[in-house]
């Protein structure tokens, strides 16, 4: 991919690393990417997360196979899986370590870049992932009408997002977010920005009631944790009962057979959705 086809505002460092000349401030912890890049390779979280995107974006692949600009990607734990299933990917991240992580994954395009400094070309682009990224910009609506004005005519548009306000806890505010969806606020914010909504679901349909009775119940009587330790964020990530591993496991199988067969669930703990621009 020539990157100046799509941006002449991107330096290619000695890192070969594209940097954009201009930083901006983003809505996530300092320390994020590092305490993400310590369990993404052994959550059951991130796992299952990146077989539900992959089941959906083979369904619905970018025109003419073109290239997929992961935005916020982090560590690129995504963009490094389907560039292994054979997507071409970018990965658009404005944090430097973020991006130095991606990098070291091996990933051949990454761009240090927020989506203002980048500078993307109008309809420049022919797809992009948003994975659990929205949720981090506190206005969703001129972000997502900013996202309809670099996408290409019937460019796809793959979001996820964590669902439902009424689990909001200190995670979120520790996360960086703003909101939580459900899925019809969602569809009708991204219908707003001028996509059409192909696809959307939830998924993850175990994790409202865990979140609510360790998360969410604690925060609203009160019980809050000034300190976030990276060890904890780790086991509630890996699951080392072979009990539950197996239970979940038959979970995981069954949403990714609803994804396969485009089928739509009707509870979960995030949102998966698919938009087009018309």
């Amino acid at each position: 991919m020539d990157i100046h086809l799509i941006s002449n505002e991107l330096k290619l460092g000695n890192d070969g690393i594209w940097y954009s000349i201009d930083t901006q401030n983003i809505s996530y912890p300092v320390d994020g990417h590092n305490e993400c890049l310590l369990i993404e390779e052994k959550s059951f979280w991130f796992k299952h997360r990146n077989n539900c995107i992959l089941s959906v974006i083979k369904n619905y692949p970018p025109k003419d196979n073109g290239t997929i600009f992961d935005i916020g990607g982090g560590n690129g734990f995504v963009s490094s899986m389907l560039a292994a299933s054979g997507f071409d990917v970018a990965l658009v991240e404005p944090g430097r370590v973020g991006a130095l992580n991606a990098r070291r994954r091996g990933l051949n395009t990454v761009i240090c870049s927020s989506l203002n400094t980048a500078q993307f070309k109008s309809h420049s682009l022919s797809a992009i992932g948003l994975f659990d990224v929205v949720e981090h910009i506190e206005d969703d609506l001129s972000f997502l009408e900013s996202i309809k004005e670099l996408t290409k005519k019937e460019g796809r548009l793959y979001i996820t997002v964590p669902a439902y306000p009424l689990l909001w806890s200190e995670e979120d505010i520790f996360a960086g977010h703003f909101r939580r969806y459900i899925l019809k606020r969602i569809c009708a914010v991204i219908k707003h920005a001028g996509f059409e909504v192909e696809y959307a679901t939830y998924f993850f349909r175990f994790l409202p009631i865990p979140i609510a009775f360790l998360r969410t119940i604690p925060y609203r009587m009160g019980l809050s944790r000034a300190e976030k330790k990276s060890v904890e964020a780790s086991n509630h990530h890996v699951i080392q009962n072979k009990v539950i591993t197996n239970i979940l496991s038959s979970l995981f199988d069954s949403e990714i057979e609803n994804l396969r067969k485009n089928k739509s669930m009707a509870f979960g703990g995030s949102c998966l959705i698919v938009a087009k621009v018309p």
